[in-house]
């Protein structure tokens, strides 16, 4: 059975940082792009970050400079390094797969994803 499972979440103060992971089992990595969402109350979900099966990455200008992705295949994970957080990062971040024959960067819609973790909450208060 094919899972996602988030984790890192946390509170933290505006400046800080948080290591996200998404541990995937019951498919091959390999074969797949991963894709960071979030989602705060009241807004509509947010595309941040991808990553393309070969490792070319991809962020959206909110988050360029602040957040990097990378993925290690062999662990079955993908991360989510997030510095310099504010308030508005404060959100749930969801990782998701899409299988690379269909993934199209910054291009792929939220709904394009197939598989989906639980999510993570992050929250950036003093």
């Amino acid at each position: 059975q094919a899972q996602l499972v988030e984790s890192g979440g946390g509170l933290v103060q505006p400046g800080g940082s948080l290591t996200l992971s998404c541990v995937v089992s019951g498919f091959a990595l390999d074969d797949y792009a991963i894709g960071w969402f979030r989602q705060a109350p009241g807004k509509e979900r947010e595309g941040v970050s991808c990553i393309g099966a070969g490792g070319a990455p991809y962020y959206a200008d909110s988050v360029k400079g602040r957040f990097t992705i990378s993925r290690d295949n062999a662990e079955n994970t993908v991360y989510l390094q997030v510095n310099s957080l504010t308030v508005e990062d404060t959100a749930v971040y969801y990782c998701a797969a899409i299988h690379y024959f269909r993934f199209r960067g910054l291009g792929s819609r939220w709904d394009d994803y197939d598989r989906w973790g639980q999510g993570t909450q992050v929250t950036v208060s003093s």
